[in-house]
């Protein structure tokens, strides 16, 4: 697939610690039954979600597809990528790489984190290894990070790493591992994540990247969290796919009856604020694009959506305590029970079938088979 050809199917998933991680697997398990992974063009992803999506472009590969009336599913989606990635979310990985980090005089937060992704979840991989995008069997990898020093949102992928403001970068060959910390680099503990140039002739300038010709942003990035800029990760498909999918676990702003007076405690909640209204803005700016487009254009769902507004009267389960207990499940990226982890799993799964037989489809390209709770042991009733 080149970078010209059209996108259809575009999936977005947000940021959100390990929550998002497993919400979202449950979503791309559902997002499999229904056969619609391999018809996905492009994938992208922020923090959470980048966790997620790393591990399924590296293992991708090692998929096994199947033939079904719904169209290709991979069979062996739960023991390639949920599985693993339970593992991982069963771990403390930020308090070990935080303290690893912030004692050792060799290394840093953000390399301690590199180190975990990279031992647990990506064994040595780089960008080049990913798989080749291929229309209809391989979608396109995308990781969002934000440019402390340009402000913008960076787009890393197999084909290319792109600051619309500095230029872009044909086939980097960075360690998915670091590339994904980049993505989750939450400040101020895990960022900045840090990619040095020796050679800035590797630079390309793009219509108006303004800070081309300036060598101080291009010998040395500066990243941190992709959500910083875009936590849903739409930026790189609202406006290039037909269709457009998005899997939301970001926390919802918390009201406070007695905000902190500190200087610090009120930094931290005006930077709740801004981010809650950035977030707001692009989902208004979502739906009004769904209006739009009309029938085929989408469907959203996130953590903290009725599952009743979807309008159907044979969903999984229903909105109850334990569905609303979910929106506010912490962020961090720190050891999730096996119950947190299946209703994290169960809820996402839902949701999207919810989401995908009321307004997405128009997508489906066969009868959708019954959804059933892919932790049992778990269900959210």
């Amino acid at each position: 697939m080149t970078e010209s050809q059209k996108l259809i199917n575009g999936l977005a998933l947000s940021g959100g610690g390990f929550r998002a991680s497993l919400f979202h697997s449950g979503s791309l398990l559902r997002l499999n039954e229904l056969g619609l992974l391999r018809q996905l063009d492009i994938i992208t992803s922020v923090s959470g979600g980048s966790i997620l999506s790393g591990l399924m472009a590296r293992h991708w590969p090692e998929l096994t597809w199947e033939a079904r009336p719904q169209g290709m599913v991979a069979v062996n989606f739960q023991e390639k990528i949920v599985l693993p990635l339970r593992d991982f979310c069963g771990r403390t990985i930020d308090l070990s790489a935080g303290l690893t980090g912030l004692l050792s005089p060799f290394s840093s937060m953000p390399d301690e984190l590199t180190k975990a992704y990279d031992k647990y979840l990506y064994s040595g991989w780089t960008l080049q290894q990913l798989p080749e995008p291929a229309a209809g069997k391989t979608p396109r990898f995308v990781f969002y990070a934000t440019n402390l020093q340009s402000g913008a949102s960076v787009r890393i992928g197999r084909n290319y790493l792109a600051d619309y403001k500095v230029g872009r970068i044909d086939k980097p060959n960075f360690s998915l591992a670091k590339v994904v910390a980049a993505s989750s680099a939450f400040p101020p503990v895990f960022s900045p994540v840090i990619f040095n140039f020796k050679d800035v002739s590797v630079w390309q300038p793009m219509e108006g990247t303004y800070l081309h010709d300036r060598r101080n942003f291009k010998d040395r990035l500066y990243l941190a969290d992709g959500g910083i800029y875009d936590n849903l990760g739409l930026e790189a498909i609202w406006d290039r796919c037909q269709t457009v999918l998005v899997s939301n676990a970001g926390a919802p702003l918390e009201v406070e009856a007695r905000p902190a007076t500190d200087p610090v405690g009120q930094l931290g909640r005006v930077r709740d604020i801004l981010t809650e209204q950035t977030r707001a803005l692009r989902l208004r700016r979502l739906v009004e694009d769904y209006k739009k487009k009309g029938p085929g254009g989408g469907a959203y769902w996130g953590i903290s959506t009725k599952i009743a507004n979807y309008g159907l009267s044979d969903t999984l389960t229903t909105d109850n305590d334990l569905t609303r207990q979910l929106d506010n499940i912490r962020t961090r990226l720190n050891k999730f029970t096996g119950d947190e982890q299946g209703h994290l799993i169960n809820w996402g799964y839902a949701l999207t079938d919810a989401a995908m037989r009321s307004f997405g489809k128009e997508v489906l390209t066969g009868p959708p088979p019954a959804p059933a709770w892919p932790c049992p042991e778990y269900a959210l009733s």
